[in-house]
């Protein structure tokens, strides 16, 4: 069963120049290989909304979908047997497609054992920070899970320090917590929101409550892009995307 999770998500910005804003977004979560999707939903088709491999799961654009997923799990040794494999994003809407964060799940008898935060900028770059416990145990909501900042996301943040994810899931609810560390600077970002089923009437409602979908993200982006520079926040020039396209969680540090 598809699931709709209309979220909102906070970004504040902490340090010296502070700038903080909420928003909602629509998200849906499919087994990708599995899930029977609404009319209105679809899947490598041109839809209200759509789901397509190419966006994800690989180098942006060229994407493998869950295929790219479970290898990258089989790679760390992850076995296969009872794990569901999800996708966590906001589809495409019309053709259009941004999406600043996706989560890739595995999960088993409906607990998370690993994730994946498929991360993209406006510049066209692509990286994924693969997220687990050293033996592949449950994540919960209080296990702080870190890695090494590698790509460029916002003119207005360097390309150092370190993001902390902490991965809230249950079987009502989403509730996650990505906080960008750097020194006395960083950004905190949450999505949360209420899992329920998808239906056609979920999703022509969300199509009508925060219209043009993805295309909306992006002009969001660049708002607040314009208030941080209104406000002075230092401009910083793009650097090369990093390599390779993946990165695993460098250091577990117990739970809060």
């Amino acid at each position: 069963m598809v699931e709709h999770v209309q979220a909102h998500t906070l970004h504040a910005r902490r340090g010296k120049l502070k700038n903080a804003f909420t928003y909602g977004v629509d998200y849906v979560l499919c087994d990708l290989e599995k899930d029977q999707a609404p009319t209105l939903l679809s899947r490598n088709h041109f839809n209200l909304w759509s789901l397509w491999d190419k966006h994800h799961g690989g180098p942006r654009g060229d994407g493998r979908g869950v295929a790219w997923f479970r290898d990258e799990l089989s790679a760390r040794g992850l076995p296969d047997d009872g794990l569901d494999l999800c996708l966590l994003t906001q589809p495409s809407f019309l053709g259009f497609h941004f999406n600043p964060v996706s989560f890739w799940i595995a999960t088993k008898n409906g607990t998370p054992r690993a994730f994946i935060a498929e991360v993209n900028n406006t510049f066209g770059h692509r990286h994924c920070y693969f997220c687990a416990h050293d033996d592949f145990r449950p994540i919960e909501k209080r296990d702080a899970i870190f890695a090494e900042k590698l790509m460029h996301v916002s003119p207005f943040q360097k390309v150092e320090g370190q993001y902390r994810f902490n991965f809230g899931m249950t079987e009502g609810q989403f509730d996650i917590r990505i906080l960008y560390e750097n020194g006395d600077d960083g950004v905190l970002a949450t999505l949360a929101g209420d899992r329920r089923p998808a239906t056609n009437r979920s999703l022509a409602w969300a199509a009508v409550r925060r219209p043009f979908g993805a295309l909306r993200v992006v002009a969001l982006i660049y708002w607040q892009a314009l208030i941080l520079y209104l406000k002075c926040a230092p401009f910083l020039r793009k650097p090369a995307p990093p390599e390779p396209l993946i990165s695993d969680s460098k250091t577990y540090r117990g739970t809060e």
